[in-house]
């Protein structure tokens, strides 16, 4: 595509009469299964085996906004907001702006040596953003994030034992997949190099909140466990948030245990679950709040955001830096990071993402409830909202699949994978929420459940 996407009131309809896999796409497609890790061309391959249908995927050519076009020309509406990444929508012209300024002075700089400006001034805003005094230590993705967390547990409490839960979604990196509880799989094959003092317990959701506190107090009174690592609402394991209390009550045996409470907000924080943070929300004041997505605007940085005294485990520096990477604090993603936290912090964006949230809540609860349908629950914490379908994942994935063709990108989660899961951006139009909901409901009544 060399036009770039019109502004709204002049975009392209929906998908062009062809769909999805046009002669371009076919032919990126096919480059990308013989240079991609095989293992991502296999479980393309399984899903069309278990839904008969193709599950290539589309080329993103462009995005503005909630709108994507691939690069043969189609149109379509991103309701995962790039992973969750894209909460003020795609593009946003004050993200692109400041992107622009830094790229035409300096791409990148030393890191923890001799850092930008920008890293500099961006630790100084992100401390700011939590009610205590604090230290930052930036990273490239949520799970860097979660590494430099669980690091700091570890050098402050001298225990490796981390508590996580199941259904849980954390990154893949070593630290953060050994406490990965959303699905056995993704640890297995590297079980033997994983840290083996991670325990679970049962994630503390309103139906099973007494069982959970009952297994974490277990595991925190055998005194081996530095962390309790824990996502205020689970992103990818299906949108369930945890019950009231339960993060206070989290947050009180971690304390009573000596073990620090680190908040994975990397879905749930800046906004999307209508406000800053998820964690403080539901009464909990945690040691360590990690963040990412939204964080950068569409660049990739991340942050661990430490209680001050926490961060003194880190010690003095006697040689070299024991936590640090080639581009830590690029200023690129510095300069995008600031941009986005300047438009977040907004009244007005504040505004913007709970009129949205009620939108589509008013929309899908209106729309989906209807019982041929096929919907079991409905579930919503802001901008962050899950489908729970009967029929499991073969459902869910030709659901997907038939809404891509209409036009709508979506993703399917939850540890069966029977959750659609939306994370759209919140410059989402009332006609556009509007629309998709009739469209689900369509393709929910075609593909009616066994």
């Amino acid at each position: 595509m060399s036009e770039p996407i019109p502004l709204p009131g002049d975009l392209p309809p929906l998908v062009r009469e062809n769909g999805p896999g046009g002669d371009a796409t076919r032919a990126l497609v096919d480059l990308l299964a013989s240079v991609e890790c095989p293992g991502l061309t296999a479980r393309r391959r399984r899903r069309e085996e278990l839904t008969g249908a193709s599950h290539d995927p589309i080329v993103w050519a462009q995005a503005r906004g909630a709108n994507v076009l691939d690069v043969d020309g189609n149109r379509y509406v991103d309701l995962t907001g790039g992973f969750g990444v894209a909460l003020l929508g795609h593009g946003h012209p004050e993200v692109v702006a400041a992107v622009q300024a830094q790229a035409g002075t300096m791409l990148h700089a030393l890191g923890d040596v001799y850092p930008s400006a920008q890293k500099i001034l961006l630790e100084s805003r992100l401390g700011a953003l939590v009610p205590w005094a604090a230290r930052v230590i930036l990273g490239l993705s949520g799970a860097d994030a979660v590494e430099a967390a669980l690091k700091t547990a570890m050098l402050a409490t001298g225990r490796p034992g981390v508590l996580a839960f199941e259904g849980s979604y954390h990154g893949l990196s070593y630290g953060a997949l050994a406490a990965c509880g959303y699905k056995l799989s993704f640890r297995a094959p590297f079980a033997e190099q994983l840290n083996p003092a991670v325990r679970f317990a049962p994630y503390p959701s309103a139906e099973g909140v007494e069982r959970s506190l009952e297994a974490a107090r277990a595991v925190l009174a055998e005194g081996r466990t530095g962390a309790v690592l824990i996502e205020p609402t689970l992103g990818r394991g299906g949108v369930e948030p945890a019950a009231e209390g339960a993060l206070a009550g989290l947050s009180a045996l971690a304390r009573e245990h000596g073990a620090l409470l680190i908040a994975d907000e990397i879905y749930t924080g800046l906004g999307r679950t209508g406000t800053w943070f998820q964690s403080g929300a539901m009464g909990c004041q945690p040691d360590i709040v990690v963040i990412g997505k939204a964080l950068g605007g569409g660049l990739p940085v991340s942050a661990a955001i430490l209680r001050e005294g926490v961060a003194k485990a880190w010690g003095t520096s006697v040689g070299e830096a024991i936590h640090t990477s080639t581009f830590l604090g690029n200023p690129l993603a510095c300069a995008a990071a600031l941009a986005s936290l300047e438009v977040l912090q907004r009244q007005e964006t504040a505004a913007m993402i709970r009129r949205c949230a009620a939108s589509i809540e008013r929309s899908l609860r209106a729309t989906l409830q209807r019982p041929d349908l096929g919907v079991r629950r409905l579930t919503f914490a802001g901008m962050l909202v899950g489908v729970t379908i009967e029929g499991g994942l073969r459902r869910a994935l030709a659901v997907c699949r038939r809404m891509l063709e209409r036009g709508y990108v979506l993703l399917t989660g939850g540890v069966a994978g029977d959750v659609l899961t939306l994370t759209p951006p919140a410059c989402m139009t009332d006609e556009q929420i509007d629309d998709f909901a009739r469209a689900l409901a369509e393709v929910l009544s075609e593909h009616a459940a066994p």
